[in-house]
Order: structure tokens, then C-alpha cells, then sequence
């Protein structure tokens, strides 16, 4: 049965994020522990009430994560200068890509994506938490992301280890769409789930100052 638009169906599109998780080779893994545990809390609070305050280290780029231009560009917008209608409720199309490996132009040429957010489904996601994850991934060319700068796109997302091909010490994808302002968003998951269009995309970080790239629970609203 279809949802109707009063009960939309939402579809989670992130990776969970655990103690020890490596996102990218050669970064470290998160550390996710108690501050105060619910334990030690007993000595603060009346008998049966307890807390737990958990404490997170880790770098930005962790999990399902967006960037914005501060990521790769001094001047940039950062999380906190980039507006909330740039990270939700953007009208999106799914591109497949699975099977493709250097993903161009033609993929999206036929497709309706301008001033949208376009979502690229690889099937990569499949390899997560393993080593074939980090080796011979999809990822988009240079000429698609000129292509998608000039359809002027709200921002891209791909459910690879990188948009760009990690093989070279180049990344024209990163500077061609956060120089251009159009968002990025890695390590998505479930795009299998996705209709061809016709839903809502959000991927929301919390509002820092300085900092380029942040973990997102990214979901998708899917009306009918």
C-alpha cells in the first residue's frame, strides 16, 4: 500500500555511527563513551533516578556526512553560514548508477535534475565496514560535476566511499560543486528504497562555526 501525502513514509539513509567505526582509511575511528555514566550519576540524584551523558570524540568526517564549501575552500560557507533550505526538504531524482564505476555526464543528461538534489545510487553501500569499501569505488567525473554545476543543482549525494576518484591527489568534484555552493553528501545507504523522483531529501548537521563537514542522519520523505 502507497503512503498518501498525509502519511508520508520517511527512509533513513545513514550509516550508524559506532565506537571504532573507520569511515576513510588512514583517519581515526570515533571514540564513544560515557562522561558520566548512570552508575556514578546515583551519587548526584535522588534514589532511582539516574542519568547517562555520553562523550564523542572523532573527526568531522564520519558516517553518512555532508560538506559544505569550507571543507575545501578557506573562504567558504561553513555548517553555520550555510541556511537550513539548502540542507532540507529539496526535491530530488535518484540516478542508478550501479554496475558504473567512473560516473559521467550521460548519466544524468536525460534526467530532469536541475535545481534539485540529486541522489547517486551505486550500490557500494553493500561493501560498508569492509576493506572493499575503500578500493575501486564509483564516483563522479569531472565533466558530470561541470554538467551538474551548470543544471545548478541544490546538492549531490552518492552512497560511495568518494565522489571524487581517489586514485590521484586531484578532486575536481569537491572544488567544482563546493565552489560553485552545491552541498555534498558521502557514505549514503538504502538508496535501493528510493522512487526515481517525486520525494523530499534532508540531510541536516548541527550549526558550527569552523567546521566544514559533519555527520547528517540523512532521510528521505516519500509521499506516493
Amino acid at each position: 500500500m502507497k503512503p498518501s501525502n498525509n502519511n508520508p513514509k520517511l527512509i533513513d539513509l545513514s550509516h550508524v555511527i559506532f565506537d571504532g567505526l573507520i569511515t576513510y582509511k588512514g583517519l581515526p575511528a570515533p571514540i564513544i563513551c560515557d562522561y558520566l555514566s548512570r552508575e556514578k550519576s546515583k551519587g548526584f540524584y535522588e534514589a532511582g533516578t539516574e542519568f547517562q551523558i555520553g562523550k564523542i570524540e572523532m573527526i568531522t568526517n564520519t558516517g553518512t556526512y555532508i560538506d559544505c564549501p569550507f571543507h575545501r575552500f578557506e573562504h567558504g560557507h561553513d555548517l553555520s553560514e550555510v541556511s537550513l533550505e539548502q540542507f532540507a526538504n529539496l526535491e530530488a531524482v535518484t540516478i542508478n548508477a550501479v554496475d558504473a564505476t567512473a560516473i559521467g555526464p550521460e548519466f544524468f543528461m536525460d534526467k530532469d535534475v536541475r535545481s534539485k538534489a540529486v541522489i547517486v545510487f551505486t550500490g557500494w553501500s553493500k561493501h560498508w565496514n569492509t576493506d572493499a569499501y575503500f578500493e575501486n569505488h564509483p564516483y563522479l567525473t569531472a565533466e558530470a560535476a561541470q554538467y551538474l554545476k551548470n543544471q545548478e543543482v541544490k546538492l549531490v549525494g552518492i552512497d560511495s566511499h568518494n565522489i571524487d576518484n581517489t586514485a590521484g591527489k586531484s578532486r575536481p568534484v569537491h572544488t567544482t560543486l563546493l565552489g560553485a555552493g552545491i552541498l555534498i553528501v558521502e557514505h549514503l545507504c538504502n538508496l535501493d528504497k528510493l522512487p526515481p523522483d517525486g520525494y523530499k531529501f534532508n540531510a541536516v548537521p548541527p550549526k558550527f562555526k569552523g567546521v566544514g563537514t559533519f555527520p547528517v542522519r540523512a532521510y528521505a520523505i516519500v509521499a506516493s
